[in-house]
């Protein structure tokens, strides 16, 4: 979906119900460092995994003057499970994205990989890994706690405040997280790319930039 597209589906994805229209702010230290590496770029490319939130589109395009394209995984993981075909998800997004490889500057992942398993999470990052540029970045959200029996079925919904703090509200869906990633399984899941920056918070998200290494150089950091 590109920026143009946005306004016209704001109000039917953002009328799912929402649970946490009074969820409390938390800190991100990793937020602010993606967006000073998209700052090095003129016009970036964004690719958002979703849902669409209005709110975090007017904040990327005035902040960074950016194209944005949002592709709300959790919609399609979602409807995946309500329709009983988990399985096919690996072969679904192997041909989910129409981005051509290494078009793409930044990706926001936010926590969809804690919904995914083990053999869906790597078909995801294969093509997050395609399309995004040599010296793009990535961020993504893991949880670092086992699920427990009964745990809430759902997704979140990341809304931007400002650089340094953001809302996450629950809403209903037909999945709750799987088991956490290990970091050395979400290392080789995003190979070649490299982490950057890492940040354990006190809300048990581990927050982690990751760099695509630029061609015929390695990669120097942020």
């Amino acid at each position: 979906m590109a920026f143009s597209d946005l306004f016209s589906f704001r109000r039917k994805d953002e009328s799912r119900r929402d649970t946490g229209a009074d969820a409390p702010v938390h800190p991100t230290k990793a937020l602010a460092r993606f967006i000073a590496a998209l700052k090095t770029t003129s016009a970036p490319v964004l690719v958002d995994l979703g849902p669409v939130v209005g709110q975090n589109v007017t904040f990327f395009g005035e902040t960074l003057g950016c194209k944005i394209a949002v592709e709300d995984i959790a919609k399609d993981v979602d409807r995946h499970a309500r329709e009983g075909t988990l399985a096919a998800l690996p072969a679904f997004f192997a041909t989910r994205f129409s981005q051509d490889a290494g078009s793409v500057d930044g990706i926001l992942c936010w926590d969809v990989f804690d919904y995914l398993d083990k053999k869906t999470a790597p078909a995801l990052a294969a093509q997050l890994v395609r399309m995004l540029r040599p010296g793009g970045v990535l961020l993504a959200f893991f949880g670092t706690h086992e699920p427990k029996p009964g745990a809430v079925v759902g997704f979140n919904r990341y809304l931007v405040v400002d650089q340094t703090k953001l809302q996450c509200r629950p809403y209903e869906g037909a999945l709750a997280k799987q088991r956490p990633l290990q970091n050395r399984d979400i290392q080789r899941m995003f190979e070649p790319l490299r982490t950057t920056e890492q940040f354990l918070l006190k809300t048990n998200v581990r927050e982690v930039l990751l760099r695509k290494p630029s061609e015929g150089a390695a990669d120097a950091g942020l």
